[in-house]
């Protein structure tokens, strides 16, 4: 998971709405969002390279999701999957914070990442490169490949376009998807500088990212409402057996 928008109890019908887009090698191997055989309460992406995910939910209100931290200079050959993190989350019944405690000490053994942890009633998130356990208060973020709230361009941007849509009367879900399938590149002062190549550096500076090998696999969309229903969409792009094409999938969820 590479760009994540989300607005955590600060909207009168969601107390929860998460935009996220999902990037990587064309060709590494993925599943869409299922529920997963198992552990059949997870409704979640699947790495099928490494087995775990970059975003997922339990029916029984649990939540995670997944960025990379981009540093090109302290990268470890024999790390652990960051996948395993958010999967571990959810087949666990602790609490998110209590979660943290429990993986923090060994947090310096992945490589870098951002993850956030949640449950219908609280929201937290904690990054090996800050090493701070944060509970979230209600509020619009965004999250990419620096910490959480980073003003590169493309989490700006998803930003704001989530707070046109949070002044509406209603949702919009298909102005949610366009605003994911955004393409445009920043000027040249506005791109993120994380030590690659300034070619690459822009090609990364999208919301939505396309390049001959890599780019952006999945859009997905988390609508959570005070009666704690879940609507789950997801878009996909570049899937390996249809490549180029573009399927969705809707689920709506009670959770006990």
């Amino acid at each position: 998971m590479c760009l994540i928008g989300f607005n955590w109890k600060n909207h009168a019908t969601y107390k929860l709405i998460l935009l996220a887009n999902r990037d990587e090698f064309y060709q590494r191997k993925t599943a869409a969002a299922h529920f997963w055989e198992d552990y059949p309460g997870i409704l979640a992406g699947r790495d099928l390279e490494a087995g775990g995910t970059w975003m997922g939910i339990h029916t029984q209100g649990r939540f995670t999701a997944l960025t990379n931290y981009r540093d090109l200079k302290n990268l470890k050959a024999a790390a652990p999957s960051r996948g395993d993190l958010t999967v571990n989350f959810l087949k666990t019944d602790i609490s998110p914070k209590l979660y943290l405690e429990q993986i923090a000490p060994q947090a310096d053994a992945y490589n870098g990442f951002n993850l956030l942890v949640g449950t219908l009633d609280e929201l937290y998130y904690f990054s090996n490169y800050e090493n701070k356990i944060r509970g979230l208060k209600p509020g619009l973020y965004g999250l990419s490949n620096h910490l959480l709230d980073t003003p590169w361009y493309k989490v700006q941007k998803i930003k704001d376009k989530l707070s046109e849509e949070l002044q509406k009367d209603s949702i919009d879900i298909e102005m949610l998807l366009k605003a994911l399938y955004d393409l445009e590149k920043p000027k040249t002062a506005q791109i993120q500088q994380t030590g690659l190549p300034q070619e690459q550096e822009k090609m990364l500076s999208s919301v939505f990212i396309e390049s001959p090998h890599y780019g952006t696999h999945a859009s997905s969309i988390w609508l959570l409402d005070y009666d704690n229903r879940l609507t789950f969409i997801e878009r996909r792009y570049h899937n390996q057996d249809h490549p180029g094409k573009v399927t969705e999938q809707q689920f709506e969820l009670k959770f006990e």
